[in-house]
């Protein structure tokens, strides 16, 4: 199998995330050098979906095998709100911007408990392989930590008593959803 592959985004950190984590073993292409240019929309309702759209359109229309991935927040007081919207949840991508908004909405409610979930969709010589992530924990009241990206400073893991935002790299990556499912897919990779 080449050692090259795809990875359907164009967001840095998470692609820093994933190249930590495959420590090399792995030449990963972003959209970019592809010369994928195209925002490949994320029309799917689950998160399985809109990962299976990013990584069949870069294996239907470049040929290459792919994997892609969509991850968000899941709030239990708010019906699983963000989940699949949980980038634009705002309308827009402005991260503070959604977690003033998913703040806004818990206001009031005990209930805090949220998990993170990640869905990664391999596209391997035409046949798509799943791996799912999650992280279960709680929403804070307020922000802390400057590290990472997205809803980190409000999400508390199970057992910590610091946000994602306050964690390094290398242990958020050990707890994280995208994490465990980039984890399940390197192991699958590995026996390929």
């Amino acid at each position: 199998m080449s050692s090259k592959l795809v990875f359907a985004t164009n967001n840095l950190h998470k692609l820093e995330e994933v190249n930590a984590m495959l420590n090399g073993a792995f030449e990963l292409l972003t959209l970019e050098q592809i010369g994928c240019d195209v925002d490949i929309p994320e029309t799917g309702e689950t998160f399985e979906e809109n990962a299976g759209q990013k990584s069949w359109y870069v294996y239907n229309n470049y040929n290459m095998n792919c994997f892609g991935d969509d991850s968000g927040l899941v709030v239990d007081a708010l019906n699983g709100e963000p989940g699949v919207y949980s980038a634009r949840y705002s309308g827009t991508r402005d991260h503070d911007k959604n977690i003033d908004l998913l703040l806004k909405k818990l206001e009031g409610k005990e209930n805090r408990a949220a998990r993170f979930k990640a869905v990664i969709s391999l596209v391997l010589g035409g046949k798509e392989h799943l791996f799912e992530g999650t992280v279960e924990g709680t929403i804070r009241h307020a922000r802390s930590g400057t590290d990472g990206f997205g809803y980190d400073p409000i999400f508390q893991a199970d057992g910590y008593t610091i946000t994602f935002a306050e964690m390094g790299m290398d242990e958020k990556n050990a707890i994280s959803h995208r994490g465990r499912a980039v984890e399940k897919l390197v192991n699958f990779l590995k026996t390929q």
